[in-house]
């Protein structure tokens, strides 16, 4: 199956299973404990009906949107996630370019394979820089440096990780940001040898971020258990205060799911909460986002822009989400799957499918315009 037969981001799903390497595939796809999370956060969506208002004008449909103080062409943007060269060779730069062609923002993670400057060197599309407040703070202070120089738009604070969560699939087939052989997996890798080749004598999984900065002389193991020791599990709201402070500029706390979290964020000094469960790789049994939104949205519209993280695979869940009250949506394996499947042209065609089930739900919903969606055109089934 090439990506030209997909029709939708569960289809890439099948192309990238088949074309990375079994545990780094299962590294993309897997949760936390029995994965309960991870499943219900897209299931959630089902528990939603869309009410259409029938003979409405949907001759001109308006997707435009404005997100943390940027102008965007549909309000849908990239999450961060690790390492994309893990999964595809041109990594975090073909993501880029593809989100330049749509106008939508990328976010690019902390333990990334290509650099915050040439990221930002790669299109026109907003940036923004998916950050921690790490027990190191001249390393935090240093990342947020950078971002300022190279014009990133915003912040993301990533909160929801005092520990790593209890991803099995990845004890299963020893796959961490940096993937160890073995025998039970090796064959696996070796029906992959360009992947081999590309990790093993390439070195593609260097964490750039890291490793280039004034903290590389404190390393004295691998850089990923270097990053895993600097979370700091004594991080109050007064560190995002701290945080806030030293950028003075859009910031996104991502992580919360309750109203009185997302409260705290805004007396931080927050611009903007992601709703999210880190993909239910963190704490099993969480709410899914989609299942957030509307309380968060009563509380806090007035204060914070709501972006809702997690499960989106289709239009309408976009939809339902904004009916519910968020501002926008983030896709992680919404376009992870299609990196791994086909590279910048995975992606392309996946948002392509994507923004397409957009436009569609709404004109068949009766809505023309994304400011005009609301609680009217939503029910939570019965």
């Amino acid at each position: 199956m090439s990506i030209k037969n997909c029709n939708n981001i569960m289809d890439f799903r099948r192309v990238a299973r088949r074309r990375l390497p079994a545990p780094v595939f299962h590294y993309i796809d897997g949760g936390a404990d029995d994965e309960w999370s991870l499943g219900r956060n897209t299931e959630a969506f089902d528990d939603y009906e869309l009410l259409p208002s029938q003979l409405s004008d949907v001759s001109a449909m308006q997707l435009k949107s404005k997100l943390l103080g940027q102008a965007v062409d549909w309000p849908v943007m990239i999450a961060p996630t690790g390492a994309s060269k893990l999964f595809h060779r041109d990594g975090e730069s073909a993501v880029v370019r593809a989100a330049d062609k749509f106008n939508m923002i990328y976010s690019l993670s902390t333990v990334s394979t290509e650099t915050i400057e040439a990221v930002a060197d790669v299109g026109q599309c907003p940036k923004v820089f998916q950050i921690y407040v790490l027990k190191d703070r001249g390393l935090t202070r240093e990342f947020v440096a950078r971002c300022r120089d190279a014009h990133y738009a915003a912040l993301c604070l990533t909160v929801d990780t005092p520990v790593a969560g209890n991803r099995e699939r990845d004890i299963v087939y020893g796959v961490t940001p940096k993937p160890r052989l073995r025998w039970n997996n090796a064959m696996s890798y070796l029906r992959h040898p360009g992947w081999l080749y590309r990790v093993l004598i390439g070195k593609d999984l260097e964490l750039v971020n890291v490793t280039g900065s004034n903290a590389a002389d404190k390393i004295e193991t691998g850089v990923a258990e270097y990053i895993n020791n600097q979370f700091d599990r004594s991080l109050t709201w007064k560190d995002v205060e701290w945080l806030a402070g030293e950028w003075d500029g859009p910031l996104v706390v991502k992580g919360v799911q309750t109203v009185a979290d997302c409260r705290n964020a805004a007396n931080s000094g927050a611009t903007a909460v992601m709703l999210s469960n880190h993909g239910g790789r963190q704490l099993e049994s969480t709410p899914a986002p989609v299942d957030c939104i509307a309380k968060v949205a009563d509380a806090l519209h007035d204060r914070l822009e709501i972006i809702c993280d997690g499960g989106v695979r289709r239009g309408t869940h976009i939809v339902k989400a904004l009916a519910l009250g968020a501002n926008a949506c983030s896709i992680g394996r919404g376009y992870l799957y299609p990196l791994a499947a086909g590279g910048q042209a995975g992606v392309e065609r996946g948002l392509m499918l994507l923004k397409g089930e957009l436009e569609r739900t709404m004109a068949l919903l009766g809505c023309d315009s994304i400011e005009k969606l609301g609680q009217g055109y939503i029910q939570h089934r019965v």
